[in-house]
């Protein structure tokens, strides 16, 4: 797709044809002097500019006494200055046509007129065109690994292990504080770049969390990403039961993007090791060849720990699973030949997906070397990893595996986590692939009761809802809670408890106590009247004298609930620092902090997602039944986990929930307990931007008419459309599949259903046309079908069309209102042009789009292809 724009401030930035360095000190220690005199050991082969007040020389360079001398406008400006200069500075250089500003120092300017990296970048290094415009001292090797950082000791750690490992760049981007040019921008960019094959990134603090995770998973979709977050961990909120731990909502949002988490720096640097080679694993079997059999037992263990399903073979011998016990195993036996066991083992064709050599210092090791080089050099797709344990024999043997392009590492246990990171975006991978069933939990919530029961809540100065109004705010999203009645008093709480039949639990009623038991604020077994009164009388004088302090309004009447045969789980709705509402799972009950069963994951979520988070917990192993446990309705669990989700998506204002326990049990869930936390002014126009993922876009979905009366719906595509999407394609024919892809296509790969289904709604949109009702839930009956698509694909603000219809319902019209549906939505998000690529045979494709006002012209690239664009005026409706 030739789409026709000026270079983006991120081109720029990594590919610059000329480069500015503004300083007012240009003695030998200053970051300006500094950065001109790597710029010119790097190499860079454009314009080097310097401004220095006065102007004169500075490192053999004519000095340009002010940004308005400059003879062109730079690309990319290197800005070191104070911060009473800075603002002055950046309008010089947007007056001038500069690019990209980069801000070393701490000093920045608010509202600057151009781009601007930092303010405390350490500066960009693109090997390639010989840039090293930074404060790093040494440009790194060539290579197809990217390194985005905001730290920049992170970046200089990680450029330092890896020259002495060999291993090169193809970018590395010191973002600093990501004021203004941060990741979004930088990973759009390297999404396309060809010489990019893996990238690494660091995060301590995001500024546009769904950009970045949209930006991240389109990145990898095509490479392998991994990051480490460096985010300060925040302090435990004290009034939750179980807080979910950030590093767990990392991994979750970076999972939904296709992105590998890592735990530390080491990790990051083993990483960049194994990464640097571009061999992938296709499975998670790891073979273990080892010098000695102790050293292939050590492996072993660390290989599972690291999540790998490790095997050993002997030479000559079958390969058997690694399990204890395995001490008899191995690659052989004292007296034999390490070089050729390790050869025997590795010889082509290996049935593993990665193999860990663990060699030693000492003995035969040039020729255990040279049998791993030939092995690495025959198996071209294996994964090789080397450990090589030991001292300075062991250095050299490291050095000479680099040098033929081994990943290689001074102890198992590096080499092992490395193993493990192929094995987690091997996992990642296989999880994109997979298609959802059709199956669509639909969520019809009650929402102007929440906005009832949020409003009387502020109107009370209450930013938090007492239990009984928190459970009926769980009614309103369909989740079921137990038969409650509020008592003011004692004796209309025996009456309450009459009138739902006994046993009763009774709770004091206070929106200021999350955890009433901690003041015996909860008795349970209550069997009679009587009871009930003495018990309410009693825990009102308790709660009195252990916190004074917290409102009481009256009691909440509860049935008791009986436990035997069900499981205590919990939900947690909270806020995390860097990406939103996230939703956390596990065990539940009095214990559950304790236990510490917590998986997390991201708003909005599906059934696969739930189904997903659920499996990561412990807990999700007697759900299924154990022993005289019966299974619990797990189908129940998800919907629940979905109507949560939706909860969070529908109200921002809604910032934190707590349900501890939920009972699930073989007839379904019951919430017994909730709390929920409250913005107490509600935020205006937030819509769905507190979501670091762009929920399901509802508000597209419309029935139209078609020209011989047949009502479709039209709505945007979801992952559980995989099935109905390869069948709409299997309909089409030959021909109208060759001037859509502009190739003979027999049928589509998994790969591609899920690439076309699960997209990203805030990068693209696909609307599709369906014979189904628009109803999100319904079951049975007749499968829905789809009959045509129009796809949109955003690149800044212009976006690439696509349409097809499928082949027996061409005439109908269908075409005109798809396209008319993505256009709007294309005007909506703010999109400047619209273009599409048309096969020049295609006539009657070339007629459509003229017909809805396309200006259609040959391509400069192929003149086989036309191009189809319009261009989109905000406030212009769609054409007819």
């Amino acid at each position: 797709m030739a789409l026709i724009h000026t270079a983006s401030p991120a081109e720029r930035l990594l590919r610059p044809r000329s480069v500015a360095v503004i300083g007012e000190r240009w003695t030998e220690a200053t970051p300006e002097r500094q950065i001109l005199a790597n710029l010119l050991a790097g190499g860079f082969a454009g314009p080097i500019l310097p401004v220095a007040p006065g102007g004169g020389v500075v490192c053999g360079l004519t000095a340009f006494p002010a940004i308005g001398a400059l003879p062109e406008p730079p690309d990319l400006a290197v800005v070191s200055l104070p911060e009473a200069s800075v603002g002055t500075a950046l309008s010089d250089l947007a007056s001038r046509g500069a690019g990209v500003a980069v801000l070393l120092g701490p000093s920045h300017a608010s509202s600057p007129p151009l781009r601007v990296l930092g303010p405390d970048s350490a500066g960009v290094i693109s090997p390639a065109l010989g840039l090293n415009a930074s404060l790093l001292p040494r440009l790194p090797a060539r290579g197809s690994l990217a390194l985005v950082c905001q730290d920049r000791g992170c970046a200089a750690a990680v450029l330092d292990h890896a020259e002495a490992s060999g291993i090169g760049f193809s970018h590395v981007v010191t973002l600093g504080r990501n004021d203004d040019l941060g990741f979004t921008a930088v990973l759009d960019w390297l999404s396309r770049d060809a010489a990019t094959a893996a990238v690494l990134l660091e995060v301590s603090r995001l500024k546009d969390r769904r950009g970045f995770l949209s930006a991240a998973r389109a990145v990898a979709r095509r490479r392998s990403v991994v990051a480490l977050r460096t985010a300060p961990d925040p302090c435990p909120d004290p009034e939750a039961e179980v807080s979910i731990d950030p590093g767990l909502v990392f991994a979750a949002a970076l999972r939904r993007a296709g992105v590998v988490d890592v735990g530390g720096l080491e990790e990051l640097f083993e990483a960049a090791t194994i990464l640097a080679q571009t061999r992938r694993m296709q499975g998670e079997r790891v073979l273990i060849a080892a010098a000695t059999p102790a050293l292939g037992v050590l492996a072993c263990r660390a290989a599972r720990a690291a999540g790998a399903l490790p095997v050993f073979r002997e030479a000559n011998a079958d390969a058997q699973p690694a399990s204890e016990p395995c001490q008899a195993s191995g690659t052989g036996s004292a007296g034999e030949n390490s070089a050729d066991r390790l050869a025997a083992a590795l010889t082509p064709p290996v049935p593993e997906d990665a193999a860990i050599a663990v060699l030693t210092g000492l003995g035969e090791e040039e020729a255990a070397v040279d049998a791993l080089v030939r092995a690495h050099a025959s198996a071209a797709r294996l994964p090789i990893i080397a450990a090589v344990p030991g001292g300075p024999a062991a250095e050299r043997i490291l050095a000479r595996l680099g040098a033929a392009g081994i990943p290689a590492f001074a102890t198992i246990g590096s080499a092992a986590r490395a193993a493990g990171i192929l094995v987690r975006e091997f996992q990642t991978r296989a999880a994109a692939r997979e298609l959802p069933p059709r199956t669509v939990l639909g969520v019809a919530p009650d929402r102007e009761t929440v906005r009832r029961i949020v409003a009387r809540a502020r109107r009370a100065g209450r930013d938090t809802l007492t239990e009984d109004e928190a459970e009926a705010l769980l009614n309103a999203y369909g989740i079921p809670t137990a038969p409650a009645r509020v008592a003011t008093d004692a004796e209309s709480a025996a009456e309450a408890a009459a009138a739902l039949g006994f046993p009763i639990v009774l709770k004091i009623r206070s929106p200021d106590l999350p955890h009433k038991t901690l003041v015996g604020g909860v008795v349970r077994d209550l069997d009679t009247a009587s009871a009930v009164r003495a018990a309410a009388e009693a825990m009102a004088a308790r709660v009195a004298r252990l916190a004074p302090s917290a409102r009481r309004e009256g009691f909440l009447v509860q049935r008791q609930i009986a436990r035997a045969g069900q499981q205590e789980l919990f939900l947690r709705l909270a806020r995390d620092p860097l990406f939103g509402p996230a939703i956390g799972f596990g065990q539940g009950g009095t214990t559950a902090g304790i236990a510490a069963d917590v998986a997390a994951d991201l708003p909005p979520l599906n059934r696969a997602l739930a189904l997903a988070l659920v499996a990561r917990t412990r807990v999700s192993a007697v759900l299924a039944g154990f022993r005289d446990q019966p299974a619990a309705d797990r189908e129940a669990i998800y919907e629940t986990l979905v109507r949560l989700a939706q909860l969070a998506v529908d109200f921002p204002d809604v910032l934190e929930a707590d349900v501890n326990p939920l009972l699930a049990g073989p007839g379904g869930v019951l919430a017994l307990d909730a709390w929920i936390k409250i913005r107490i002014a509600p935020e205006p126009g937030a819509g769905t931007t507190h979501l670091a993922i762009a929920p399901y876009p509802e508000q597209l979905v419309q029935r139209v008419t078609l020209r011989d009366g047949q009502v479709v719906t039209l709505r945007p595509i979801r992952p559980e459309d995989a099935d109905a999407h390869a069948a709409f394609f299997a309909r089409l024919t030959p021909e109208d599949v060759r001037l859509r892809f502009f190739a003979p296509i027999r049928s589509l790969t998994p790969e591609q259903i899920a690439r076309m289904t699960q997209i990203d709604y805030d990068r693209e949109m696909a609307i599709i046309a369906t014979t189904e009702d628009g109803s999100a839930g319904a079951e049975g009956g007749a499968i829905p079908e789809t009959l045509g698509v129009v796809r949109i694909i955003r690149t800044g603000d212009e976006g690439e069309f696509a349409v097809v219809v499928r082949s027996d319902v061409k005439g109908r019209g269908l075409g005109t209102v798809l396209m008319r549906a993505g256009l709007a939505w294309a005007r909506a998000v703010g999109l400047r042009r619209v273009v599409g690529e048309v096969l020049a045979e295609n006539a009657p494709m070339l007629a459509f789009v003229r017909s809805l006002g396309f200006t259609v012209e040959r391509s400069a690239e192929d003149p086989e292809l036309l191009l189809a664009s319009i261009a989109l005026a905000a406030d212009a409706p769609a054409p007819e």
